[in-house]
């Protein structure tokens, strides 16, 4: 496996072992972690601490049902600015990481600027955070919509 440098630090092998390892299991014991990447306990242990302090692991989350939490409409967002300055993109990625409904919001190159993903519980719902959170966000001239149909393939899942 290839040495990746950043921060002065090379990550080898046992590093790409334990970040996979633990994106797969995040919960996993330190024993367990060791075993599954070829180490013993207490390397292995400094190895992960080094990994979150160098900021190859930026933290750890539950990966929760967000349809047993009734979020089950997933539409994705083409937002065009009227004004792509540095304070407009400023402005309007502030914004749009405070809306509790934005799951995931990107800048494009092409078309529009950003493409937003987005999780409410119905259309319906979707229809007014569109309308009165999406549209209000800072410098929007336009949107489009694509509702998703089913998720085959999903980051966390």
């Amino acid at each position: 496996m290839v040495s990746i440098a950043t921060n002065a630090r090379e990550i080898d092998q046992f590093d790409h072992k334990i970040i996979e390892a633990l994106v797969a299991d995040g919960r996993m014991s330190i024993t367990d972690l060791a075993k599954k990447v070829g180490l013993s306990n207490t390397p292995c242990q400094v190895r992960l601490k080094r990994l979150i302090e160098d900021g190859y692991i930026l933290g750890f989350r539950a990966i929760v049902d967000v349809k047993k939490l009734g979020k089950n409409h997933v539409a994705f967002t083409e937002v065009k600015l009227s004004d792509t300055r540095e304070h407009a993109l400023k402005a309007f990625n502030i914004a749009a990481r405070k809306l509790q409904e934005v799951e995931e919001c990107h800048m494009i190159a092409g078309a529009f600027d950003y493409l937003l993903k987005i999780r409410t519980s119905d259309i319906a719902n979707y229809r007014l955070v569109l309308g009165e959170k999406i549209s209000s966000l800072p410098f929007v001239a336009s949107t489009s919509t694509f509702v998703a149909m089913e998720a085959v393939k999903e980051s966390g899942v």
